[in-house]
């Protein structure tokens, strides 16, 4: 059985913290997800509009093997500065591999597009996410709210405040998988005519409201959600398990995981969203019995917990910028 850990966050993988930090002048921010010790690193980008950093670097045919850090971060091109921040404190703190007395971690990143809301983008040559990398990075911690939170903090849903969602599950011999999501997509995470989230069959307990089933129609309407915002969106996150998994293994839970996506926006993956998944590997544990069913159980726990960091994220939301939050 499966089920969710004690703080229902990312932060239940054995050796994972979170750091967040925002600006809330800009209406922005930034989320890092810092392993203890560098962890086995994977990617899969489905969205069409993606702006990443080191993504390439974790191809299984390239030499990386392990990375120090994941940024999520706002301000869509400006938030890849982001990971630069991140990479200067975690030098500061002796991590990634060293050369001649330098130390140089490896910091892939990805950036949601936020520069629209009402923040003031008016910062002039020095954009705030180098700083905000920094700041995210000293200040990791295992408990962080959710809503209007780092990467979150000035997403939006459709016409509806996104945020930043996290949920985990673990299994009864000993698999750890959790989820952390800022949510922005061009979709809509919510039913057409309800208020039920489409994630709703994968909730655990009443994590985004136990509104339980929606009462369907005959004929739901299926055009593109009137509230898209189209070329103002992305969604972003990071999977963790506790098993060792090959950097091979890692993209194939990532590609599973966008499963999660599916199941909780629509439409997703379009041409104007730059979704992308990490998954990280902090070893604690090996797979027992055959590794491809063991692999399999971590990219399907994955899709659930994604599924549900999304709904989270936008439950937890409150009203900002002249968007409303889910209980307004």
């Amino acid at each position: 059985m499966n089920k969710p850990g004690t703080r229902n966050l990312i932060t239940d993988v054995e050796g994972i913290k979170i750091g967040n930090a925002e600006d809330p002048g800009a209406m922005s921010g930034v989320t890092v997800v810092v392993p203890d010790n560098a962890a086995v690193g994977g990617v899969d980008v489905r969205g069409g509009g993606p702006g990443t950093r080191e993504t390439e670097a974790l191809n299984p045919d390239c030499m990386v093997e392990r990375v120090d850090a994941i940024v999520l971060s706002g301000g869509s091109v400006y938030g890849l500065e982001a990971a630069s921040g991140a990479v200067m404190a975690l030098a500061k703190q002796g991590r990634g591999f060293e050369a001649k007395g330098i130390h140089v971690p490896i910091v892939p990143a990805a950036i949601l597009f936020d520069l629209a809301n009402s923040g003031n983008k008016n910062w002039g040559d020095m954009p705030p996410y180098r700083q905000l990398g920094i700041d995210a990075t000293e200040n990791a911690g295992e408990d962080f709210p959710l809503g209007n939170v780092g990467a979150g903090y000035g997403a939006a849903a459709g016409k509806m405040k996104g945020g930043l969602g996290s949920a985990s599950l673990v299994s009864d011999d000993g698999i750890q998988v959790g989820a952390v999501f800022a949510v922005n997509p061009v979709g809509s995470v919510i039913m057409p005519g309800t208020r039920h989230f489409w994630a709703w069959p994968f909730e655990q307990g009443e994590e985004f409201g136990g509104f339980g089933a929606p009462e369907f129609k005959k004929d739901m309407p299926l055009d593109m959600p009137v509230e898209s915002r189209l070329a103002e969106n992305t969604t972003i996150g990071v999977i963790a398990t506790n098993i060792t998994l090959t950097k091979s293994e890692a993209k194939r839970v990532a590609i599973m995981a966008h499963d999660g996506l599916a199941r909780s926006i629509r439409p997703v993956h379009t041409p104007f969203d730059g979704d992308s998944i990490f998954v990280l590997s902090t070893e604690k544990e090996e797979l027992a019995g055959p590794r491809p069913l063991g692999v399999a159980r971590i990219g399907a726990m994955a899709a659930d917990c994604v599924a549900r960091s999304i709904a989270r994220g936008v439950y937890n939301a409150k009203s900002l910028g002249g968007l409303p939050g889910f209980m307004s």
